[in-house]
């Protein structure tokens, strides 16, 4: 077995850790996809407010390719369709029937797994809406099915700030693991399910299946990280990937015919009074999982990653691709009293300005920047951070002079997006933006 060691990088000190502990939520009264949150679709509205859906019925076709739809996560009444900025879709909300119907599809006994037609098995998990949980790197759209990739990369465990531990959602689930990465090995040559070099924690039963370790810090466990340090040639740089709890999702549509709901989510950060796991439905509403957990005050919920996520609500929904809502204050105050002056002891800091640097408790982060933005500095801590290697700072300039060419020489499509490079900078230069919009735009081009 491969253990891979990720040299470069860096851990927050996040206080505000998730236990094992797993909570059964109340079945929710709505429930909601959001389109606007799915990277590069081009959402077509397949349903109108007032319409009756079952578990699994179409909500919306991506028009580059209409076979990819996007079901609804459960069955009742479409109650809202919300609309942004220049009819972006928002929310597509569903108001649940006490008696949901579902959507029968396609089943695939165990034994005609291990011979069942690759073409026939990919029409099946489109059918069934969860093609988009499999993914290509190095955009992280969803695969393009009508290619075979070279691998395709299975995480369990992430270093994230916080997400679910692969022993909860695994725990009871081992044969439709098993299953699912069964019909993973139909669509690529090679299955290589990743885990952390110290976890432990997963059933022996599951530990056999892991092909791949990882050791460092975050995000030693993307799989952009992990293919840049395995790969032999450029053509495995489209390399697919799926998370260790969607392969659930999808061996339970494969193995009984319809479209799966459960997930399990955590609830974390300085600002959560409760945290733990979650059991829930795709598409919950964040007021049922913060009510009464979390802290007074101004708190900006995160879902997904406190680096890589996006900004929520208790008015919103959970994401299609999410699985985590973290907590964090704010911190919508002016600057301290002779702040400059103070040690900073519980501050935190990637340079050495404050003692925090000698504090190896968890510290409370908040959402101020606490500073303006200046001109680059020429630091280098984008680059010390990095875990590809690539050099920010000059990625970056050369995106701000328009020259495309330099900044791909640059290392741009290596980038995974993990946000370190805008924590760390003393400028508060939004690194991290910048480059995810330049790789976008230089997708969506090179798509047309």
């Amino acid at each position: 077995m491969k253990t891979i060691r990720i040299a470069k990088g860096y851990n927050l000190q996040l206080g505000g850790r998730p236990s094992t502990e797993v909570e059964s939520l109340p079945e929710p009264a709505r429930l909601a996809l959001l389109p606007e949150h799915i990277p590069f679709i081009k959402p077509r509205l397949l349903v109108a407010v007032g319409q009756t859906v079952r578990q699994g019925t179409p909500l919306i076709e991506d028009k580059r390719n209409a076979s990819v739809r996007f079901l609804s996560p459960g069955g009742g009444r479409i109650a809202e369709i919300n609309f942004g900025h220049r009819r972006v879709i928002q929310e597509i909300v569903i108001e649940r029937d006490a008696q949901e119907q579902a959507v029968a599809f396609e089943s695939i006994a165990e034994s005609e797994l291990e011979t069942f037609p690759r073409k026939r098995l990919i029409e099946a998990i489109l059918a069934g809406g969860l093609w988009p949980l499999i993914r290509q790197l190095p955009f992280r759209d969803y695969a393009q099915m009508e290619l075979e990739p070279p691998m395709i990369i299975v995480g369990l465990g992430s270093l994230e700030p916080f997400q679910p531990l692969p022993e909860v959602y695994l725990a009871g689930k081992e044969s439709l693991f098993e299953y699912g990465l069964t019909a993973l090995k139909r669509l690529a040559p090679q299955v290589h399910v990743c885990a952390p070099d110290s976890g432990d924690s997963l059933p022996d039963r599951l530990s056999s299946l892991v092909s791949l370790h990882y050791s460092g810090p975050y995000p030693a466990h993307d799989p952009g990280v992990i293919l840049y340090r395995v790969k032999k040639s450029p053509e495995e740089n489209r390399a697919w990937y799926i998370a260790g709890q969607d392969v659930l999702l999808l061996a339970h549509l494969l193995k009984t015919g319809t479209y799966p709901t459960e997930r399990d989510i955590v609830l974390a950060g300085p600002s959560a009074t409760t945290r733990k796991h979650f059991r829930t439905r795709l598409g919950v509403p964040l007021a049922d999982i913060t009510a009464g957990r979390r802290e007074e005050g101004d708190i900006r919920h995160i879902e997904g990653g406190v680096l890589s996520g996006f900004v929520g609500s208790d008015q919103t929904y959970l994401g299609f691709y999410e699985s985590a809502v973290n907590l964090l204050p704010e911190g919508n105050r002016k600057g301290e009293l002779l702040g400059l002056f103070r040690p900073g002891y519980r501050r935190p800091s990637y340079s050495r300005t404050f003692i925090s640097k000698l504090n190896k408790n968890d510290l409370v982060y908040d959402c101020n920047i606490h500073g303006g933005d200046r001109a680059c500095i020429a630091c280098g801590y984008c680059a010390q951070v990095c875990p590809v290697d690539i050099l920010p700072q000059f990625a970056y300039k050369s995106i701000l002079a328009g020259e495309v060419e330099e900044s791909l020489e640059h290392g741009l499509l290596d980038c995974v997006e993990c946000g370190l490079c805008s924590y760390v900078c003393p400028s508060k230069i939004e690194l991290a933006e910048t480059l995810h919009r330049a790789r976008v735009n230089y997708y969506i081009e090179q798509s047309k």
